[in-house]
């Protein structure tokens, strides 16, 4: 009999190591995930002036991009791209050329320099045209454009002009565009330091010479008649 209840306490004892060492599994706590906080809306950038339009892509960097894969967005800037042949300064001319492939463009020179170039995204708002392999790109803006070597560091061509950005030099010629810098006209018959219009101090100061006017008419009742004393009596 002890020899049995030896036994069965040898076999049960593995089981109850088991159970003892494997106790139930807690449900893990879900992460706590902070609320991202709303980023304020992207205020919209001024447009920059055409002459700072030039210096910033000048400065921008070629896309490393040799056979880029042009958007919907790309292809549109393509549309706005003047082509044929225009004359720059210093005897200088440009010749851009659509090619077969949707968005590609040739541009060559009167001195034998010619570039496979595609639009590109811009910072300023101007038509940014590269060839990423000579490291050549073409800005255009609205009165002029550029041709430029990035790895010599020099324009190759300057003051290039079609005759739809002719047009545009003539216009801002006649109507130059106000300096952000310049202070705002003054209204006529307003001084300087006037006050803005609405508040009671920034009525203008009656003239000096002007007539006063007429003092209005009483619409009060008349007042009573005063009571009459009593006659005085003679003191003895």
């Amino acid at each position: 009999m002890k020899i049995l209840l030896a036994a069965l306490v040898v076999a049960g004892a593995p089981a109850l190591a088991i159970g003892q060492s494997d106790p139930a599994s807690k449900p893990a706590k879900p992460a706590a995930t902070k609320a991202s906080d709303p980023k304020p809306a992207a205020k919209p950038r001024q447009p920059l002036a055409r002459s700072a339009q030039k210096a910033v892509e000048e400065a921008t960097p070629l896309d490393d991009d040799f056979d880029p894969k042009l958007s919907d967005t790309l292809l549109e800037v393509a549309r706005q791209v003047y082509v044929g042949v225009m004359k720059c300064e210093l005897g200088a001319s440009v010749t851009v050329t659509p090619m077969r492939r949707p968005g590609m463009f040739m541009v060559a020179t009167n001195k034998g320099q010619r570039f496979r170039m595609h639009p590109v995204e811009s910072r300023t708002g101007a038509i940014r045209l590269e060839d990423t392999r000579r490291g050549a790109l073409w800005i255009q803006l609205g009165n002029k454009s550029m041709l430029m070597s990035q790895r010599q560091g020099q324009r190759l061509a300057d003051e290039c002009q079609s005759p739809e950005q002719v047009t545009t030099a003539e216009y801002l010629k006649r109507n130059p565009m106000p300096s952000l810098l310049e202070p705002m006209p003054h209204r006529h018959g307003h001084g300087h330091g006037q006050m803005m219009h609405g508040d009671p101090a920034a009525a203008p100061a009656a003239p000096a010479d002007a007539p006063a006017p007429a003092p209005a008419e009483a619409t009060l009742p008349a007042a009573p008649p005063a009571a009459e004393a009593p006659a005085a009596t003679p003191q003895n």
